[in-house]
């Protein structure tokens, strides 16, 4: 059973930027893409960005790119999500997700394990 506890969210106010972690209990953590998802009030979940498995490519939804950076420390076995610019539309409950294998994807069926999720909160 894989666990995946993320943290740093909170409540900031427009503009600013704000780092999520992601730290996973898998030991073959290298060996799997990982992503991350948003799910705001009444809405379903949607699709930030995700990493392959190795770190070298990444990929993000039109609405974050070039705000939003994946990235990971297999090492450490911890993907991060940083945050800059942040507004209002990107308050939401932020989830990560081991992908089934190690290309990214951006489809919630691509992963079989997620985390509890941390609250983003971005006041205008």
């Amino acid at each position: 059973q894989v666990q995946l506890v993320e943290s740093g969210g909170g409540l900031v106010q427009a503009g600013d930027s704000l780092r999520l972690s992601c730290a996973a209990s898998e030991r073959t953590f290298s060996s799997y893409a990982m992503g991350w998802f948003r799910q705001a009030p009444g809405k379903e979940r949607e699709f930030v960005g995700t990493i392959t498995a190795s770190g070298s490519t990444t990929a993000y939804a039109d609405s974050v790119k070039g705000r939003f950076i994946i990235s990971r420390d297999n090492a450490k076995n911890t993907v991060y999500l940083q945050m800059s610019s942040l507004k209002p539309s990107d308050t939401a409950v932020y989830y990560c997700a081991k992908a089934r294998g190690g290309m990214r994807s951006t489809t919630t069926t691509a992963y079989d394990y997620w985390g509890q999720g941390t609250q983003v909160t971005v006041s205008s």
